[in-house]
């Protein structure tokens, strides 16, 4: 089908309106919007040892930094998800940029790590809105076009996570580490190119705002109770914050109609995408805080050599999530789970063995691999899957599961790096991307 043919619109699957736009152009213009949401973890974990020192903080408090983030662009993204379902993609794009610049500008100006926190908290909800927006979109491509759309939009996420390394060290070095935490808000620029992709007013539907901030609480819970040792919280405070994750999380999914798709979330592949996720992200997340501080202070690495080291590793994935969008299912989920095991096991052997620098930037390049082979598999298989009236809420809620999942492999090395060190707190979370191969070879 020739690109003026699709330009003319037609009626896609579920009666909705396909966007107009052939499916080179639509692709392109979704990755940019959605490319520098990765910017957030990738490039700012690069400047993590220049924010410790500028702000005096100690390594486990500034892996606040991604954690806040993880945390609040996946509940942005769930979050946005659903207001793209009721109020429209247009509406939803526009407000979460609000928010986003706000977070950007606060992220610039913090004085303190507490206010650099709080604005990472409203830049990664800003993010998590582009990000519901992007998956919006391809939603809206027409099944005819869809395949080759993710395919563009699949290269298009792997260029950013290939360039955040390098671009990061080079934005940490000239101007400043401010710049950097503050990277996504490269997403605006593509705001005003995505909207006339917009066809699909939106359903007017309830929110289930209770849900959304009992969700948001359980996740926070979560990782509060993880970091509670860092932290010098109590036994039984950390033991409660728990408690009360668990069950503002079972609060949630038993509602009815509520925040949570439960058609969604009984599919049996959308829980299994749910668990490689959290392999893939948790793993990549722990590195991006432990590898730079590592290079950093064990080997006097600068941040441009850090960006520069990681920059082949994330070209490999450029490739590899090129290749995977062209393939089955199957061998899609073939390609990330050797990805994934090859990333876990060079990381548990830089943990153990040591070996020098090279072993950790190798696991930490591969997993770089995995998350852009991840981003294209995953998003391929689960947005054909779900009903498209519930796949704003269903793709957001994936989404969530992942940067917590993210989130918590962070929080996990931050503690583990007082009392093991950073070395072999990375030999730990190596788990995370083994766990994730072995469950994506099993569930092909």
């Amino acid at each position: 089908m020739s690109a003026s043919h699709a330009a003319t619109g037609r009626v896609a699957e579920g009666g909705v309106t396909a966007a107009p736009g052939g499916a080179l152009s639509r692709g392109l213009r979704i990755g940019l919007l959605f490319g520098p949401t990765v910017f957030g973890v990738t490039a700012a974990g690069v400047a993590l040892p220049q924010v410790s020192a500028a702000l005096e903080a100690g390594s486990a408090a500034v892996a606040w930094v991604l954690i806040a983030h993880a945390l609040a662009l996946g509940v942005g993204t769930a979050l946005f998800g659903r207001f793209a379902d009721s109020w429209g993609v247009r509406t939803s794009l526009l407000a979460g940029s609000a928010v986003l610049a706000v977070g950007a500008i606060a992220c610039v100006a913090a004085p303190n790590l507490g206010v650099l926190v709080a604005g990472r908290l409203l830049l990664a909800t800003g993010s998590g809105a582009m990000a519901a927006g992007g998956l919006a979109l391809l939603a809206m491509t027409a099944p005819e076009l869809r395949a080759r759309c993710l395919a563009v939009y699949g290269a298009v996420m792997a260029v950013f996570a290939a360039a955040a390394p390098l671009l990061g060290g080079l934005v940490t070095a000239w101007p400043s580490w401010r710049a950097t935490v503050a990277l996504p808000v490269l997403s605006l620029l593509a705001v005003p190119f995505c909207l006339p992709l917009v066809t699909r007013p939106g359903s007017g539907q309830r929110i289930d705002y209770a849900g959304a901030a009992a969700l948001a609480g359980a996740a926070g819970a979560l990782l509060v109770a993880i970091q509670s040792g860092t932290l010098g919280l109590p036994g039984p405070v950390a033991i409660g914050l728990a408690a009360v994750a668990l069950l503002l999380g079972a609060w949630v999914l038993r509602r009815k109609d509520g925040f949570v798709p439960r058609p969604v979330v009984a599919d049996r592949r959308f829980v299994l995408a749910m668990v490689i996720g959290v392999g893939i992200f948790g793993g990549l997340f722990a590195t991006m805080y432990a590898v730079p501080q590592l290079l950093a202070r064990e080997y006097g690495w600068s941040v441009l050599e850090v960006g520069a080291a990681l920059l082949p590793g994330a070209v490999v994935g450029a490739v590899g999530s090129r290749m995977a969008g062209s393939l089955t299912a199957r061998w899609g989920r073939t390609v990330l789970a050797g990805v994934a095991a090859a990333a876990g096991l060079t990381l548990g052997y830089a943990g153990l063995a040591g070996g020098g620098p090279w072993p950790v930037v190798v696991g930490a390049a591969l997993g770089l691999a995995a998350f852009a082979v991840a981003q294209v598999v995953l998003t391929a298989e689960m947005s054909g899957r779900i009903p498209p009236p519930q796949r704003g809420a269903g793709m957001g809620l994936l989404n969530l599961t992942f940067f917590v999942g993210g989130g918590a492999g962070s929080a996990i090395c931050g503690a583990l790096a007082g009392p093991l060190g950073l070395t072999a707190a990375l030999a730990v979370v190596a788990v995370f991307p083994l766990v994730a191969a072995v469950v994506a070879v099993a569930s092909r």
